[in-house]
């Protein structure tokens, strides 16, 4: 049997802290042969990025130490000096990072950096580094490669400043790629792109992929074998169908058990809870269903008509305006007490600039929003104030949402005594602690600071702090989508039951079409700041019409191993730009009706083949 391209063996990495030697990662051993792809998979804090940093030797050894073996085609790496294995990172081991944006000068041309690396590595002279890094450029499928070569990184979007970060990593031909989490931070659509373009150049190239994530539809696409991580230990590994047909171990299931699958609610008439599995003993845990808690009420909680956001663009020394960025354009909906509305899109489609538009954090160009048949744009002062004790926000980050020097239970009370709504600190507290209890935390948690709280954790005392107002409507931008899986699942089993309990209705803004169908009743797709779809989430999930919409759903990874060998098909398109000319004037929309509820935007040329195939 051939040798594997790198083969791990009692790998232990500890980190001193005061003096003492703490072991982070416990006894892992692994290979990876050529041309297959090994995923290491868990939540955070379970030791899979520590894993693959070790194997680089990333960590100063002051504060580091790792022992084992790490053999690269049967020589061990952690004897090497360091000045070697300056020579081995980039070389015959490379590495893609979760954030490109961090990952890439911000001061240099995306040509310039890519050349680094090959006259680094490869003891090429300038021209003809140039000359590689366009055809690097090409092979990852970046459009306009020669143009782009010139560009910065803050001018690529997400996606294309990935395909870069692969681009640096291929300059060398690796033997080995390690891929952390290279897809947690993109939409579906440029995440489906990315993961049919590893496969692609893996083939081409012949490469061993160590693949970290913590995502089950993904690591079910892209890998031949899965690791399960847990506290720093290896706890299953087998080939991934084996996995996920049998898995052994209680937190394997666990973990499986809260992973969204798309097409799970169909036929279901409303949101449902993740049916959960608990960590220590493999059994289900009791979900209740959820009850139907959208309001008979004729008049609508929430109405939103025509709602227009638009930025000026000012360039040159005078500030004259060049553009406007058309942010949202003419969006309408109502939204009931007890229901949930998704908006859904990719970045830069509005959903975020229209849920923070509601909340009059941006200002509307024009339209129209009535919170129980009172017109939000026109308020100001106190009563724009009065106001947000009935419509409150969830944002996507807990950690930047909460103020790291003050205790998270003073963070929960500021708002009610800022609004009156306490009579005094002592019934602050009070009223922090029931609500300290109704998003599943202990009272005694309130004297913490935000730093001693999980993620998970951190989201529920945002949802504490908005559940204080007792408001009717809750925005909710992306407020699951940076958790574990199974806390975003234990998250959003939350907020149902408050729904529940309390008759609140949610915008729900996410890119995540998995979670959608679980936790909505309707949907609005959105696109370039227009609403392209709008209907019931059976309707939108079950039968789409809009050809975007149709493209959303089939970029979403089903974690089924048996489709890890369909093949996608590999697109340039980046999503267009918002951006018009002063002149432009914004083209009425027509909307036909499919079935009750449902709407759906006339689609014209603009959608080519996709209109065609529809």
């Amino acid at each position: 049997m051939a040798e594997p391209v790198i083969r791990v063996s009692g790998l232990k990495t500890s980190f001193q802290r005061k003096g003492l030697w703490l072991p982070v990662v416990r006894d892992v051993s692994f290979d990876v042969a050529a041309g297959e792809t090994v995923a290491l998979v868990g939540e955070s804090g379970s030791g899979k990025s520590v894993t693959a940093m070790s194997l680089m030797r990333l960590y100063p050894p002051e504060t580091c130490r790792i022992e084992g073996e790490v053999r690269l085609e049967g020589q061990d790496l952690l004897q090497f000096p360091e000045r070697r294995m300056r020579d081995i990172r980039g070389n015959r081991v490379a590495m893609i990072f979760q954030e490109p944006m961090t990952s890439l000068n911000p001061s240099l041309t995306i040509g310039d950096q890519i050349s680094e690396v090959l006259v680094a590595h490869r003891g090429l002279s300038l021209k003809a580094a140039a000359k590689e890094t366009l055809a690097l450029m090409e092979k990852v499928r970046i459009p306009s490669a020669a143009k782009r070569m010139q560009e910065y990184p803050h001018q690529l979007s997400g996606g294309m400043r990935q395909r870069i970060m692969i681009a640096m990593a291929l300059a060398c031909r690796p033997r080995l790629l390690i891929a952390d989490e290279p897809t947690t931070a993109l939409d579906v659509t440029i995440q489906a792109q990315i993961l049919e373009l590893i496969k692609l150049l893996q083939e081409e190239e012949g490469m061993g992929v160590l693949f970290i994530t913590h995502d089950m539809g993904v690591v079910a696409e892209i890998a031949d074998r899965t690791i399960v991580m847990y506290k720093g230990e290896a706890i299953e590994r087998g080939a991934t169908g084996e996995i996920f047909a049998d898995p052994q171990r209680a937190y394997t299931k666990a973990l499986l058990s809260a992973v969204p699958k798309l097409g799970s609610m169909t036929g279901e008439p409303g949101p449902a809870r993740f049916p959960l599995i608990d960590v220590e003993s493999g059994h289900p845990v009791e979900m209740p269903v959820v009850a139907d808690t959208v309001s008979a009420e004729p008049v609508p909680l929430l109405q939103v008509r025509d709602l227009t956001t638009r930025f000026d663009i000012a360039n040159g020394f005078l500030g004259a305006r060049s553009g406007r960025v058309h942010a949202v354009e003419s969006v309408s909906f109502d939204l009931k007490a007890g229901e949930t509305l998704a908006l859904v899109g990719e970045s830069g489609c509005g959903k975020s600039t229209t849920g923070r538009t509601i909340m009059r954090l941006l200002n509307a160009t024009s339209g129209s929003v009535k919170l129980d048949g009172r017109e939000i744009l026109d308020l100001t002062g106190q009563q724009l104030r009065d106001m947000r004790r009935h419509i409150q926000m969830i944002f996507q980050d807990p950690f930047a949402s909460l103020n790291p020097r003050i205790e998270v239970g003073d963070a929960v009370a500021e708002p009610l005594l800022t609004h009156g709504i306490a009579s005094g600190k002592r019934d602050a507290r009070d009223q922090v602690a029931d609500l300290m209890v109704k998003v599943g935390l202990q009272p005694d948690m309130a004297g913490r600071f935000p730093h001693e709280f999980s993620g998970g954790q951190r989201q529920r005392l945002c949802i504490a702090r908005a559940l204080a107002m007792a408001p009717q409507v809750i925005v909710a931008d992306e407020a699951v989508s940076a958790l574990d899986v199974s806390i975003k699942a234990q998250v959003i089993n939350l907020m149902l039951d408050l729904q529940e309990s309390l008759g609140l209705a949610y915008v729900f803004i996410s890119h995540d079409m998995a979670v959608v169908e679980r936790m909505s009743h309707r949907v609005a797709v959105m696109y370039l700041g227009e609403i392209v779809e709008i209907g019931p989430r059976r309707s939108i999930f079950e039968n789409p019409q809009h050809p975007y919409t149709r493209r959303l759903l089939e970029a979403v990874p089903i974690p089924d191993p048996s489709r890890r060998g369909m093949r996608r098909g590999l697109s340039n398109d980046e999503i267009k730009s918002p951006v018009r000319p002063l002149s432009y004037v914004a083209p009425k929309r027509d909307y036909r009706e499919v079935s009750p509820g449902h709407l759906v935007q006339v689609f014209g040329e603009e959608w080519g083949n996709a209109t065609a195939a529809a």
